[in-house]
């Protein structure tokens, strides 16, 4: 996505001379009604003057009481139509008048209050103690196509991702499909005593046809990536399609008083399979690995990672180039067969299981700067998750907020030895 917006899908084996899929990097839903809106110019006319917002310069039209891109007021009365009233909002949160009518906006400044998934937070106590999630719109985008689901089974918890893929349509119906129908689904098939890979396997089978469910054609296909990560008393599950990350941020990492060493990420080819030969190898549940020091658990299904480890290009060449996150593998009914990687790991000492979008990674990519991040702020993430994700939200928002950016702490601790490992 090249850090401007939301995902775009193309092929996996598209090569390096083709140019950016339809669509990439340019602002996909959300943006502004700028361009492309008045009537041509025909030859020997005159194009009439197009209306624009005072505030932010936006193409307006005549009859719009308020500006859909920033909530200026523009004519007085009552708008005909708007966002929904945020449930439990009466006071702006421009001008801090209680004020805001049935229809979200502010009837003293006009200002178009934010919808309830523009800034979500989520706090889940569980045995194993407290779990957040923190989703925020960003900077750019006039709504938040991210979405994420936190579900508790019997023997730990269950936290998903979803990004919506900015050039299709209604992709925030794509990403809340997603997460939510595969967070039921997980709790539902641990419940039911399956295997923690196999519950993640057919989460994605379930939520892959939620997302296709919602196409009018083939050619109409909302969409998203996918990422989840479930906690349980032998270790932890990850499971991924698209760009959608998972890391683990050891404890000894975040402490204020550490000294981070050089965690770099996962070698992948320890736990996988070479891409060249399957793009969608998936790690047996028997095969786990201990987490160590900080790293990523997760490998991007995109283009830059595909050139990478087909050997076309190095990684500073693929991440230089204008297509390097184009992802290969989304949800969607236009995405073929939906294969997920998944994978198991033993944490070996406490930690923190992170699973964000590309809104945060974007950023900071290593596992050693989100641990950066959390250290210098002094969080303590098992004390406080919603603390932890609203720090690194904050973050990413400081540093541009381009993207809508979702993240879900999950504190951990060391998994119980047991008589093999001695």
């Amino acid at each position: 996505m090249n850090g401007e917006g939301n995902d775009t899908a193309v092929e996996a084996n598209e090569s390096a001379a083709n140019g950016p899929a339809a669509g990439d990097g340019a602002g996909g839903a959300g943006e502004a009604n700028a361009g492309g809106t008045g009537a041509r110019r025909e030859q020997g006319a005159v194009k009439p003057a197009e209306l624009a917002c005072p505030q932010c310069g936006v193409v307006v039209y005549p009859g719009e009481a308020f500006c859909e891109n920033c909530g200026r007021q523009l004519i007085a009365g009552r708008p005909g139509s708007g966002a929904p009233r945020p449930s439990g909002r009466t006071r702006c949160v421009g001008c801090g008048e209680a004020a805001v009518d049935g229809e979200g906006y502010c009837e003293h400044c006009g200002m178009k209050q934010p919808a309830d998934r523009d800034h979500l937070e989520v706090e889940l106590v569980t045995p194993g103690g407290p779990v957040a999630g923190v989703s925020d719109r960003g900077k750019r985008y006039a709504r938040n196509e991210d979405a994420f689901a936190i579900a508790p089974h019997t023997t730990g918890v269950a936290a998903v991702v979803c990004d919506g893929v900015g050039s299709s349509p209604r992709p925030e119906t794509a990403s809340r499909a997603a997460a939510d129908t595969a967070a039921a689904e997980i709790a539902t098939a641990l419940g039911a005593g399956a295997a923690p890979g196999d519950a993640v396997r057919a989460a994605v089978r379930k939520a892959a046809e939620a997302v296709a469910g919602l196409a009018d054609s083939p050619e109409a296909s909302p969409s998203c990536t996918f990422v989840a990560a479930v906690t349980g008393p032998d270790g932890v599950t990850v499971g991924w399609v698209g760009d959608s990350r998972a890391y683990w941020l050891s404890e000894s990492d975040t402490s204020p008083s550490a000294a981070l060493r050089d965690t770099g990420e996962l070698d992948s080819s320890q736990v996988t399979a070479d891409l060249k030969g399957d793009p969608n190898a998936t790690t047996p549940d028997a095969e786990t690995l201990p987490l160590g020091p900080s790293r990523r658990l997760t490998d991007d299904d995109s283009w830059a990672a595909f050139m990478v480890a087909s050997g076309a290009l190095t990684e500073a060449e693929a991440e230089a180039h204008p297509n390097a996150h184009v992802i290969t593998a989304w949800m969607g009914a236009d995405a073929g067969e939906v294969r997920p990687h998944v994978r198991g790991f033993v944490p070996d000492r406490p930690g923190t299981l992170l699973v964000c979008s590309d809104g945060l990674w974007n950023y900071f990519p290593g596992a050693g700067d989100l641990a950066a991040v959390l250290r210098n702020a002094q969080a303590d993430p098992a004390a406080d998750p919603t603390g932890a994700a609203r720090i690194l939200v904050r973050h990413a928002l400081d540093a541009g907020g381009r993207d809508n950016i979702t993240v879900a702490v999950l504190p951990m601790a060391a998994a119980p030895r047991t008589e093999q490992d001695r």
